[in-house]
């Protein structure tokens, strides 16, 4: 039995001792609801600067390939500023990288990774059909990516296609051909016109003699007229009609700066055209 002394002792003690618990327990919580906030403040600022990344990457000027599927659904941007892959309840941002390409066919495979997942894509030019819509793209591709915190990784299988620079829309007037400015002696009728539709990856024009129309084909870094028809009109031997067209269908890639579009081939500048709308 405690006595007397001690009891009282006790009594005096106990207020304060429950007081001290009080005040520990308050300052645990609110260290607790602090870190929390804390917490909740880093979450939400790298969410609004994934965001703001994928926002920045999905409405550039730069993007040049867009692909999708479904089961389940997907869709894939690729520009100069990165790749963005996106799920029902996933979304992955990485560099850009530049492709390999397959010696023997049309097939490219991008291979890139961050800190925190990894992504490999392979694009074949090989018309494929949407499994829901039986849309029809000129491009099969496949995407593998892997959140480095799960043990296995993900298959996607969906279409595709390239997006032609919407730079090329527009009206061009030849300048120069084969590295000679135009004499406009050679061309009595008018000087060589083309109207580009990037849209529609197709064009129209006039070769100095005939109309002349046709389809481009388009991938990063390659331009192409494709499937080049004209009218039959009977030219003059001094008309230089058939070299530009020539021009035309030997062109792979492009340059523009200046209102001036610049066709080449490995060999040589072929055609210099200027901006005329």
């Amino acid at each position: 039995m405690l006595n007397q002394k001690a009891m009282k002792l006790l009594l005096k003690v106990y207020p304060i001792f429950i007081l001290f618990l009080i005040l520990s327990c308050s300052n645990i919580r609110r260290q607790i609801s602090s870190n929390e906030v804390s917490l909740n403040t880093i979450d939400s600022a790298q969410s609004t600067e994934h965001n703001n990344r994928m926002n920045e990457i999905n409405t550039s000027d730069n993007i040049y390939f867009k692909s999708s599927g479904t089961e389940p659904f997907w869709g894939l941007t690729i520009s100069d500023k990165g790749i963005v892959i996106t799920t029902i309840t996933d979304s992955i941002i990485v560099p850009h990288t530049t492709p390999v390409q397959a010696m023997d066919s049309n097939v490219k495979m991008y291979k890139t990774e961050t800190d925190s997942a990894q992504l490999t894509i392979q694009i074949s030019q090989l018309q494929c059909s949407n499994a829901m819509s039986g849309e029809l793209s000129p491009y099969a591709v496949s995407v593998t990516y892997k959140d480095k915190t799960k043990l296995s990784a993900q298959k996607l299988e969906g279409c595709g296609a390239y997006i032609t620079d919407y730079r090329l829309h527009d009206i061009w007037v030849l300048e120069s051909l084969n590295g000679q400015s135009i004499d406009r002696a050679d061309y009595i009728n008018g000087l060589p016109i083309i109207e580009i539709y990037s849209a529609t990856n197709s064009f129209i024009g006039f070769g100095g003699c005939n109309q002349i129309a046709g389809q481009l084909f388009f991938e990063k870094g390659l331009l192409r007229f494709k499937e080049v028809t004209t009218t039959e009109k009977l030219c003059t031997d001094s008309n230089l009609e058939k070299l530009f067209i020539e021009a035309l269908q030997s062109t792979t890639t492009y340059k523009i700066e200046n209102n001036r579009l610049r066709f080449s081939n490995p060999s040589k500048q072929l055609l210099v055209l200027k901006k005329i709308d």
